[in-house]
């Protein structure tokens, strides 16, 4: 694999500092031979250095009676020069392919989130955003992470590299803009502080109305300031994760399928796909083929759930049909739905 240009860069600066220790130690050893036996290890280091920086403060070791002295000198001082030259200009050109390279990755970034339509922005990347991003990833939906504690972005970065993200903090209407939050089907206000997600939902709902705002709350006494705020669904991690537990107690093999399903490697979930509006009315049978990608659970139509719907069941505009499915099988049943 082809070395990066910082990789290599940093390369050449050790090389580069590796050979001028070389330069010095010959030069002191070269100096204490020429001047001995009155030169002493300080004089001749000395003399080198000197010599290596060009100072020219004169001759340290008497160089006078020794004309190949002066030859070894103009070697050092070549040598040398020549390779502080080296270093100073790998490392200016370091710096300045660092400055490029952060600068050229933020207008791509920008770029990449300006195509970005329908996607989901999940502002903070925290124990619970990481988990959130994560499933969006194995789902295969876009997303974009805001995130403002470095150290956290970095933690995802490492194993999600090509996430589109922004460093900034996500109660900011620039950072929300810049997320793409005009365009975004929904955002995901789940950072470690129930007050700032409160902020984000209450951002996203002035600047974009339509987008759907989930938001994490530790105290759910909270639950009706958020949805003031603009929040469409709470998510108490405390709550659900006692439900959980109660849950693994009581009704252990439904708790033990519905993990199978997020562990499985076809990456089968309980998904809902909307009807459009413009779709021409079709019964199931006529509609949506049996298929191993996917499974129709039930429909909500009208404020009403109807389950297992039989094959002559009409599909209407505005359903919601929800499903057991594959990302795949979900495309499918999107793709069907837009015919």
């Amino acid at each position: 694999m082809k070395p990066s240009p910082k990789s290599a860069h940093f390369s050449g600066l050790w090389r580069g500092a590796a050979l001028l220790l070389l330069v010095h130690l010959i030069g002191t050893l070269g100096y204490m031979y020429i001047g001995r036996p009155g030169a002493t290890w300080i004089d001749s280091f000395y003399m080198t250095f000197i010599t290596v920086a060009s100072i020219g403060f004169g001759e340290i070791v008497d160089l006078s009676q020794h004309p190949m002295g002066r030859l070894f000198t103009i070697f050092i001082a070549v040598i040398g020069i020549g390779t502080m030259s080296y270093l100073f200009s790998t490392f200016v050109a370091l710096l300045l392919e660092s400055d490029l390279n952060a600068t050229l990755r933020k207008k791509r970034m920008k770029k990449e989130i300006a195509r970005l339509s329908g996607h989901y922005i999940v502002c903070g990347i925290g124990r619970v955003g990481s988990n959130v991003a994560n499933e969006l990833v194995q789902t295969q939906r876009n997303l974009v992470v805001v995130e403002n504690d470095r150290e956290a972005l970095d933690r995802w970065l490492e194993e999600h590299p090509g996430t589109p993200h922004l460093h900034a903090d996500a109660a900011d209407d620039e950072a929300l803009r810049a997320a793409g939050v005009m365009a975004a089907a929904g955002v995901f206000a789940v950072t470690g502080d129930d007050s700032h997600n409160l902020m984000v939902a209450l951002s996203v709902k002035l600047l974009n109305s339509k987008a759907r705002v989930v938001a994490r709350l530790h105290d759910i006494r909270n639950a009706d300031k958020a949805r003031r705020a603009g929040a469409d669904e709470i998510v108490s991690p405390d709550f659900t994760g006692g439900m959980r537990i109660a849950s693994a107690m009581v009704r252990p093999h439904v708790v033990n399928f519905m993990d199978q399903m997020l562990r499985t490697d076809d990456q089968l979930r309980v998904e809902e796909v909307q009807v459009p509006a413009n779709f021409v009315d079709a019964s199931i049978g006529q509609l949506i083929e049996k298929s191993r990608d996917y499974i129709l659970l039930a429909t909500h139509e009208q404020g009403h759930w109807v389950f297992n719907p039989a094959d002559e069941h009409l599909i209407k505009a505005g359903t919601t049909l929800v499903l057991m499915a594959t990302p795949n099988g979900r495309s499918q049943i999107e793709q069907l739905l837009q015919t």
